[in-house]
């Protein structure tokens, strides 16, 4: 069943989440299922508390792939499907190695993922799949990230179990924004 559980609210109401839909559809071409879903449905500071962290992960020091690395790993353990589809739509209007992202589930053995990149996805499979972390896995990804690169590590792994949670709790699957992506970007060039 590929519906959501909660019927889409299409039609907001509020000023505020009228302009909410409006700048959504603006920037992604259509107003997110989650925001239709969940969103809509709560007071506005738990909507624009989404906003909040995409706003704080702006703060990041690590490179954007590295984020988008650990984003996708994270959405593909925990099978979150909306978070993956959005996920690979900003790899895409990023212009990032899409082999690198379609190889993610193979990165241990494939040789376009270097020591640190393994080292990292290591580390955030252990994190996401088991919920636990031993020393010795720590300390390989101390190796190549600093104590500020580890939190904010961290700080992506939660935030995404965030999104993932909220979209799984209510069956909330792709938009096909990868699509829309990659028409958007072919008709700008």
């Amino acid at each position: 069943m590929d519906a959501p559980f909660l019927t889409p609210i299409e039609n907001p109401k509020g000023l505020l989440w009228k302009l909410l839909y409006f700048y959504c559809k603006k920037k992604f071409g259509k107003v997110m299922t989650p925001l239709k879903v969940m969103a809509a449905r709560m007071p506005l500071g738990f909507g624009s508390f989404s906003g909040k962290i995409n706003q704080l992960d702006g703060k990041l020091q690590l490179p954007a792939e590295t984020v988008m690395l650990v984003r996708q790993k994270v959405a593909e353990i925990n099978v979150c499907l909306f978070c993956i589809d959005i996920g690979r739509a900003k790899t895409i209007e990023a212009s990032m190695d899409q082999a690198k992202f379609d190889e993610l589930a193979d990165y241990q053995t494939n040789n376009r993922f270097s020591e640190k990149e393994k080292a990292l996805l290591d580390f955030v499979t252990r994190l996401a799949r088991d919920r636990k972390m031993e020393k010795e896995l720590f300390d390989k990804l101390a190796k190549h990230y600093d104590e500020r690169s580890i939190c904010e590590i961290v700080w992506i792994v939660a935030t995404e179990f965030y999104y993932n949670i909220g979209n799984i709790g209510l069956n909330v699957h792709s938009d096909m924004f990868c699509d829309i992506t990659k028409m958007r970007k072919s008709q700008r060039t």
